[in-house]
């Protein structure tokens, strides 16, 4: 069964200091703290992605049925390591006290979250195969759509269209995925009765008030851990260039897009070093990600920084 980071972290109950570090990661990013992680034998996991359902008729009296089998893709999936050392000065400690190192903790923790929150959409193991896909190089075909629907080969402003056209051409869509500077644009359009879009605010696990488009939870993707934008003005759109953006449309849950993992992430206190005057404390997980289905995502290219249009 796949869970979630916070509902992975009730499971450590006897243990308060990983209980602690995987609720860190949940509270750092939003697309983490919705997405479930699914437990696999060994380092992969291979499965089959529906590409074509097979063909069904009526027939007449003494009539047979055209033969028609499904498309099945089949997929692999590999995990990849990653985690960090969170090391703090036994001088800090002594002089600041103990609670020191669960701050500092929580600033590695934030980095680690924010990097892993940035692959999962910009990943790219041709660049790095150290690294999964993320959802930019996984969407292709008839799941990538242009900023306007009229003319989808252009570099233009978001229409609500388009992202009606996004959110329909996903099964069962249950968030979308932005910058907070394209969810700003949605805000706004929201207000200028020309334009329109249905906006709606809510609370998630935390607290924090979540914006939702025609009921669907926006999150956001904001910085990484180098401080970068995860989803900024830098991109490519259909006509070249690098001064656009995407914006993505999601299923996310069991056999659509998912986390993938082997066993829970491991959270080890090394105590103090021999080599040098430091305590440490060691965070890794065996993660990936999966598109398990051809509908559970969409994304949008090619949106360029102007407001959003109706059409």
């Amino acid at each position: 069964m796949a869970l979630t980071l916070l509902e992975a972290s009730k499971l450590n109950d006897g243990d308060v200091h990983r209980q602690a570090i995987i609720e860190m990661f949940a509270a750092n990013s939003d697309i983490l703290r919705v997405l479930p992680f699914e437990d696999v034998p060994g380092g992969s996991l291979s499965y089959n992605q529906e590409g074509k359902l097979p063909g069904v008729a009526f027939r007449g009296y003494n009539e047979a049925y055209s033969e028609s089998v499904g498309i099945m893709n089949p997929q692999v999936e590999v995990l990849k390591i990653a985690g960090g050392d969170l090391d703090v000065d036994k001088a800090i400690l002594k002089t600041r006290g103990m609670e020191q190192r669960s701050v500092q903790e929580a600033m590695k923790v934030k980095a680690l979250s924010l990097y892993l929150t940035g692959k999962v959409i910009n990943g790219d193991s041709e660049a790095d195969p150290r690294q999964f896909d993320g959802l930019r190089k996984r969407i292709q075909g008839y799941q990538l759509l242009g900023a306007n629907y009229v003319t989808p080969t252009s570099d233009l402003p978001l229409s609500l269209e388009a992202l009606d056209a996004a959110i329909d051409r996903v099964d069962n869509p249950t968030h979308l995925l932005m910058s907070k500077d394209m969810r700003r644009k949605l805000t706004v359009a929201a207000r200028n009765y020309q334009v329109g879009g249905f906006i709606d605010y809510s609370l998630d696990e935390f607290g924090k008030r979540v914006t939702l488009y025609n009921d669907l939870p926006i999150l956001i993707a904001d910085y990484d851990d180098t401080g970068s934008k995860i989803i900024d003005w830098v991109e490519a759109g259909p006509n070249g260039g690098t001064t656009c953006q995407s914006l993505y449309v999601l299923s996310i849950g069991s056999g659509m897009v998912t986390g993938l993992q082997n066993g829970t992430m491991e959270v080890n206190d090394l105590g103090e070093l021999q080599t040098k005057p430091v305590y440490r404390t060691r965070v890794e997980w065996l993660v990936g990600l999966a598109a398990m289905h051809g509908r559970c995502a969409s994304r949008i290219w090619g949106i360029t920084n102007a407001a959003v249009t109706a059409t």
